[in-house]
């Protein structure tokens, strides 16, 4: 695998274990300046980024005239920002209608199904162009994409009957999954799965979501469970 491979690969994985960034766009109180604000996200099918923003939101507003922006993801957790990863995907914005991606985009959110009731929101898509990967000091790429989009290879229902039958019948796996990589949870507000892709999953847990990597990258249903039981029986370390 060359650099650049190795880099696309470390920017997808980083850009897929967070759930929120920093959305810039181009205002238009203050031209020529971006705006920055905090947006969760999720992603679709074709792995490409989804986000569910206000009507009445400046960054809306500024999307509807230049729907050109950036999301940056990077690791929170890092004790030194500058020596850590971080990822800027860049593309064009556009509102979208599309059931299945809004209801994969609740399962990772819930609370955001009555946004609808109360406010003006609206999906949009941010179709991939580029993204710029930064590793740490003297670890800087742009990724294309071909190296960076790996599409989703279940269809949605195939992932929603993953999902359900995780959640209905194995909770004391979705539990050893917690245990296995030092999630906290309680007895009020079980760990729920809530997303499945090619190269691991998501979980939900107390409002948070944790994102676990398969050791090696799954094609069909068969590889994705043998994924997960083989997670589930991984001794923890002590």
């Amino acid at each position: 695998m060359s650099k650049n491979e190795q880099a696309a690969q470390k920017a997808r994985t980083l850009f897929n274990t967070r759930c929120d960034g920093v959305l810039s766009t181009h205002s238009i109180d203050l031209p020529g300046y971006p705006f920055g604000s905090i947006t969760p996200y999720c992603l679709n099918r074709n792995g490409q980024a989804v986000i569910l923003i206000s009507t009445i939101a400046q960054h809306t507003k500024n999307i509807k005239a230049n729907n050109k922006v950036s999301l940056i993801a990077f690791d929170d957790a890092a004790k030194d920002s500058q020596a850590s990863g971080r990822v800027t995907y860049i593309g064009d914005a556009r509102a979208i209608d599309d059931d299945e991606i809004a209801e994969r985009y609740y399962r990772f959110y819930p609370g955001s199904r009555n946004f609808h009731k109360t406010h003006d929101f609206n999906f949009y898509l941010i179709e991939f162009v580029r993204a710029r990967y930064i590793g740490g000091f003297g670890q800087i790429f742009w990724v294309e994409n071909n190296d960076f989009i790996k599409a989703n290879p279940f269809s949605f229902d195939e992932e929603a009957g993953m999902i359900d039958h995780m959640n209905a019948d194995h909770l004391d796996a979705i539990q050893h999954y917690c245990d296995l990589f030092d999630i906290t949870y309680s007895a009020k507000e079980q760990p729920t799965l809530v997303g499945v892709d090619s190269e691991g999953f998501h979980l939900r847990v107390e409002g948070s979501i944790h994102r676990l990597e398969f050791n090696h990258p799954v094609t069909n249903t068969s590889e994705a469970r043998a994924a997960l039981v083989e997670l589930a029986r991984r001794p923890k370390q002590i």
